[in-house]
């Protein structure tokens, strides 16, 4: 017995389509798919899920201090002439910021082996690069999906089926984070 679905694709194809449905699945709470490739991406799912709430805690509040350049009331930087030269001002700023404990540190890289980059893009604004932002997926998981899940020892995601699709009557399932 095989220890996954082949889904009739290539291994690189078979990644790269589990890949992005995690991906869109973790985004956005739930997808549609196909009853063998939820199966599959389930596999996936879970255990990042498992690994972000194993290390959700793990991380230490450090203070440094950081450059910030000077802005006037429009928003531009301040320069100054020096030596005949316009060199922007910057000011010092105490900062708090959160660094990852080796084992969160290490758990974020393997997720993000298995995430994809995602930008998201205004309705208002489609077809046009400026307004998109980019969503970081794994901070994500760590800020939004571990917490809610905390308590929890397993079985983060549902898997609903929806019919047969009218072209291959292949069976359509909803699947969504519980």
């Amino acid at each position: 017995m095989a220890k996954y679905r082949k889904l009739g694709r290539t291994s690189s194809q078979r990644k790269a389509l589990i890949r992005n449905q995690v991906t869109a699945l973790l985004n956005n709470g739930k997808i549609v798919t196909t009853e063998a490739k939820a199966k599959e991406i389930r596999k996936v799912a879970e255990k990042l899920i498992a690994m972000a709430v194993k290390e959700k805690d793990n991380f230490d509040e450090v203070t440094v201090t950081a450059k910030v350049a000077r802005k006037d009331k429009d928003g531009k930087r301040v320069k100054e002439v020096v030596d005949g030269k316009k060199v922007t001002v910057y000011d010092e700023v105490e900062k708090k910021i959160k660094k990852d404990q080796p084992s969160r540190l290490h758990a974020r890289r393997e997720m993000m082996k298995v995430l994809c980059p995602v930008t998201e893009v205004p309705a208002k604004a489609a077809g046009k690069k400026a307004g998109t932002k980019k969503v970081d997926v794994v901070e994500k998981l760590f800020t939004e999906i571990a917490p809610k899940y905390a308590d929890r020892n397993g079985g983060y995601t549902r898997i609903i089926k929806i019919g047969q699709r009218k072209g291959d009557a292949a069976m359509e399932v909803l699947m969504e984070l519980v």
